[in-house]
């Protein structure tokens, strides 16, 4: 007796199953491909801060990437160091044309700003800007921020482009003793905290420390 033969529907049903993984594995190096395409994740905005009292009310006549040198004058006081990054966007690339702007006391704890009484170093510069190019660097020299009342050493930093204020933060130096007594620095969560406080390490010419800005543009 010859044997019943298949029943058609459980013979469908195989090859569908069988016409499915064959399409599937097919399809497998197109899909890995794929994910491997996908853009990597955004890098993180650099955490804001506040400007401060002592934002100059009248930028300098000398306010170029130097603050070391006013004009004719030299300033040879306090730790030179080079405040170097590069500023780009969430996507990271770099943001062209951006302005970056950054002010801080002298070796004394003393800003150019009528509101601390004129008491400021005229050698020091004070304040700087610079404009970043094609690939988004920037560079200033200047001192190892030192402490003053009430506040642990930092600089502070601006950044434009064009008419928009793009960020405003504040620049701390790592391992410094005051920085936990600092109510600002405290405010900040790690990853905060980790952002904005940079290594003044020795170089050929003085500290040198990289603060990379990251910036909604």
């Amino acid at each position: 007796m010859r044997p019943a033969a298949p029943h058609s529907s459980m013979t469908s049903h195989g090859l569908l199953r069988r016409r499915t993984v064959a399409v599937l594995l097919a399809a497998a190096p197109a899909l890995w491909l794929g994910a491997r395409a996908q853009p990597t994740q955004g890098l993180r905005a650099t955490p804001a801060q506040t400007e401060g009292p002592f934002y100059p009310v009248a930028f300098p006549k000398d306010s170029d990437h130097d603050l070391l040198r006013n004009g004719a004058l030299n300033y040879p006081e306090g730790q030179g160091a080079w405040l170097e990054g590069s500023v780009s966007d969430l996507g990271g690339r770099p943001v062209a044309g951006a302005q970056v702007e950054i002010w801080q006391c002298d070796h004394s704890g003393h800003y150019h700003h009528p509101g601390d009484g004129a008491r400021a170093d005229r050698r020091f510069q004070g304040f700087g800007r610079v404009t970043v190019a094609a690939d988004g660097r920037y560079r200033f020299r200047t001192i190892r921020p030192v402490p003053y009342s009430g506040r642990t050493p930092h600089i502070h930093v601006k950044v434009r482009l064009g008419a928009r204020e793009l960020l405003t933060t504040q620049v701390y130096v790592a391992d410094d003793p005051g920085n936990p007594r600092d109510f600002l620095w405290r405010s900040l969560g790690v990853a905060d905290r980790s952002a904005l406080t940079v290594t003044f390490a020795p170089g050929s010419d003085g500290l040198r420390a990289s603060f990379p800005i990251v910036v909604a543009a």
